[in-house]
């Protein structure tokens, strides 16, 4: 038979239908499997039903195909065909044609392992296949309800201030497994959830490999051979889903809800993914090509998935270089789906906001290297006037490469600098910068190319004072000043001579700034340096010893402002 269609339905276990006391199904054959699954229920009396079954059904016979002395021989045949065909299980009707379920057919199920169901006669056919569609839609509706509800929590996470490993905790959650994110290289830059064993692990990194822009290559070997430890394999051990855009992609790109049965005879794959018959043991498949001709380089794929020692893996490429990878103890109807969705919110989490072209980023920083002015330059980064944003994590931890993405994306700029514990980004002046949960922002007045050097002190200045202040955002003044007055040679040769005393110690310089910025607070001042009050205390008196002044007296501190704004 050709490449069946997988059968889009949720599954519904076979003890679901034999707990239906309104149908009186008993077993009296085969294996007592918790785990089988049917996918629909279908009444035949052919002799060799094989044809006309797609896999997964209830197959119901009340076995007036049955000829008269039919002996163990044609029991056998019939049951094995069923096998092969890929059904699940076998119910059979006593009473008008049989009395009994002959043991003959008991035996052969026994021996094929296939489970048979005794139908009582107050029970019809149609009874069992109404209850088969109402398991499957309860099954439907308690799966839609769980897809949804993690939707809402994946988007939930998303909008938190370091979004990418909440995302990943939640499908992890969703899925009760293990959720990876890969770096273009394959090397594990995130993780959720409880580690696979090692095989799998493995495995996984290779389905990343998989669906990687530059994974597609000639395949020269003809011979198909399933990956250890997998029932089906497709694209190196894995079923891979086509590019999107492709008519067999799902809406939006998301595929549809998987099949969480695995097939003997047919690799189960959802709707949309390559199916690859699983050879039988002893039996390979060659593929032959006409001489001359090569086989050509297949697209890469945007999904793969495979399933090693019982753990199902699947790996999505989110576009972006990176690839994010799952691996879950069973094939559940929906984990597909919510996969597929935090694929998506990662895509968008780890893109890379463009404020020009990449050429043309790339032609700045060669630009810049050959020794370009900054002012010739900023033109071709889409802007001539720009912030300078220093930004600082809430709490104690540095950021990392995960959230310094996610706030150039908050922020909408690609240029990014994480700078230890403080990060810097330019952002175009016409781009309002605005608060952001788990961060402390100091942003610069608009400045030109060539004033970013003091843009960048502003921002740095303006953090500090956003710290000590405990506001989650603190702009820096752009508006004229009462030194603008003064000419600039006169103002910096006031400023180096006043500030003499104590210029050699840097650490009294930043103090006694800080301070006076703080209006003369030790509290917010020991935070915004991160020292100890006493400390603060210590360094204002060394610095009123040095420069032999008072300051408490306001005029003291005015000018004192005013020289410190020069250096």
């Amino acid at each position: 038979m050709s490449d069946p269609m997988v059968p889009p339905t949720p599954p519904v276990r076979l003890d679901a239908l034999l707990a239906r006391e309104d149908l009186g199904l008993r077993r009296v054959a085969g294996p007592d499997d918790p785990g089988t699954v049917v996918h629909w229920a279908h009444a035949s009396e052919m002799a060799d039903p094989y044809p006309y079954l797609l896999g997964g059904e209830l197959l119901l016979s009340a076995g007036v195909h049955i000829p008269e002395g039919a002996g163990a021989g044609y029991f056998d045949a019939y049951v094995s065909r069923i096998v092969a065909a890929g059904g699940a299980a076998l119910g059979f009707g006593v009473a008008p044609v049989h009395e009994a379920v002959p043991e003959a057919l008991a035996e052969a199920c026994e021996m094929h392992g296939l489970p048979l169901l005794e139908v009582p006669p107050r029970t019809t056919f149609s009874g069992v296949a109404r209850a088969v569609w109402q398991l499957m839609a309860q099954a439907r509706l308690a799966e839609l309800r769980r897809v949804t509800e993690a939707q809402q929590s994946l988007a939930t996470a998303a909008s938190r201030p370091d979004p990418v490993r909440p995302v990943l905790h939640q499908l992890a959650q969703r899925i009760g497994g293990w959720a990876v994110l890969y770096t273009p290289d394959t090397t594990e830059l995130a993780t959720a959830g409880t580690t696979p064993p090692p095989k799998p692990r493995q495995s996984l990194a290779d389905l990343a490999r998989v669906v990687r822009p530059d994974a597609a290559a000639p395949t020269t070997d003809s011979r198909t051979t399933p990956a250890a430890g997998s029932r089906t394999a497709a694209a190196t051990g894995s079923h891979a889903t086509p590019a999107a855009g492709s008519r067999a992609a799902g809406a939006m790109g998301v595929p549809p809800l998987e099949r969480s049965r695995e097939w003997e005879r047919v690799g189960a794959a959802a709707p949309g993914e390559r199916r690859r018959v699983t050879p039988t043991p002893g039996e390979h498949r060659q593929t032959t090509h006409a001489p001359g001709k090569h086989r050509q380089a297949a697209p890469t794929p945007t999904s793969a998935s495979d399933t090693v020692d019982g753990t199902h893996l699947a790996a999505y490429a989110l576009g972006t270089g990176y690839v994010l990878g799952a691996a879950s103890p069973q094939r559940d109807p929906g984990n597909h789906t919510i996969a597929s969705v935090a694929a998506v919110l990662l895509t968008l989490l780890t893109s890379q906001q463009q404020s020009g072209t990449t050429a043309a980023r790339s032609s700045a920083l060669v630009r810049l290297l050959l020794g370009s002015p900054p002012q010739d330059v900023a033109p071709l980064l889409g802007g001539e006037r720009w912030h300078v944003v220093h930004a600082r994590p809430d709490g104690h931890t540095a950021p990392d490469p995960l959230a310094t993405s996610a706030l150039g994306t908050a922020l909408g700029s690609p240029l990014v600098d994480p700078a230890g514990e403080v990060v810097r980004v330019l952002v175009p002046a016409d781009r309002p910068v605005e608060p952001l949960p788990g961060w402390t922002l100091g942003v610069s007045a608009a400045a030109a190319p060539p004033d970013w050097p003091d843009a960048d002190t502003q921002a740095a200045r303006a953090l500090a004072r956003a710290r000590a202040t405990r506001a989650p955002l603190f702009r820096h003044g752009d508006r004229p000043a009462l030194a603008d007055l003064v000419p600039s040679h006169d103002a910096d040769a006031h400023a180096r001579s006043l500030l003499a005393p104590i210029a050699a110690a840097p650490a009294l310089t930043d103090t006694l700034r800080t301070w006076l910025s703080l209006h003369g607070s030790w509290d917010r001042t020991a935070v915004a340096l991160s020292v100890h009050r006493n400390t603060v205390r210590q360094r204002i008196a060394r610095c009123a010893a040095l420069l032999e002044a008072d300051l408490d007296d306001p005029d003291v501190r005015m000018e004192l402002w005013f020289a410190l704004r020069r250096t």
